[in-house]
């Protein structure tokens, strides 16, 4: 067993969903979204404690919704930033003095496998940084100053979420990258940035990030609806 504790990013705005509320909310096969990503941390014995990054004007409905889960598995709300990067922080900043391993993770990603958690808690164990990923399928193309290229499909992956680290690491990272004014894409890019490795698990397809009409629309049929 390879513990871990998991941060959960729930404070986003949402606006491509178009739904007039934080899309955590959702109801999706009968249950807000961010009840089924926490569902599964809640139910992995690897998984220790759970900071929930949350919008300020939200903590209370969120507390509230997450009330009968308090029991079960050590829960904490932290109040988020305007950018993910500043709510990831916030989640950092939450858990000082702690002392092994932390999955980043979107709360808008309700479909990560047990199975995969437990691979990115080995690799991170041996490598200190990892994310779950997929090979590109599509082709993609890049166009700098009006030139059209095709890329190399075998050399692209797409980042997912959990992204995990030894917790020393990503805090210094971030706290680097705050006093730099820099601002990465992912806290892989961070961890990039400031010459550190990150390994590569390969994740599923089915592990999609909700952030469109369309993207709930695959969610339902996941689950049969």
């Amino acid at each position: 067993m390879r513990g871990y504790q998991a941060i959960i990013l729930a404070a986003g705005r949402g606006k491509r969903m178009k739904a007039g509320e934080n899309k955590q909310f959702i109801n999706i096969n009968g249950k807000p979204l961010i009840l089924h990503t926490l569902h599964v941390f809640l139910q992995d014995s690897w998984c220790t404690a759970i900071t929930l990054v949350v919008n300020p004007k939200e903590e209370e409905r969120m507390r509230e919704l997450l009330e009968p889960f308090f029991t079960q598995k050590d829960i904490r709300l932290v109040r988020g930033g305007e950018e993910r990067q500043e709510s990831v922080f916030a989640g950092l900043e939450s858990m000082k003095g702690y002392n092994g391993m932390v999955f980043i993770h979107d709360g808008a990603r309700p479909f990560v496998s047990t199975e995969h958690l437990h691979a990115l808690a080995e690799t991170t164990a041996k490598n200190g940084a990892a994310l779950l990923a997929v090979p590109v399928t599509d082709t993609i193309k890049q166009v700098i100053d009006g030139r059209l290229q095709t890329l190399d499909r075998k050399t692209l992956w797409a980042a997912q979420t959990p992204q995990s680290f030894d917790f020393d690491l990503i805090y210094q990272i971030h706290q680097q990258a705050a006093e730099q004014g820099i601002l990465g894409t992912d806290d892989a890019s961070l961890a990039e940035h400031f010459g550190h490795e990150v390994e590569i698990v390969q994740g599923s397809y089915h592990n999609i990030k909700i952030t469109t009409p369309e993207d709930l629309r695959k969610a339902q049929a996941f689950f049969g609806k």
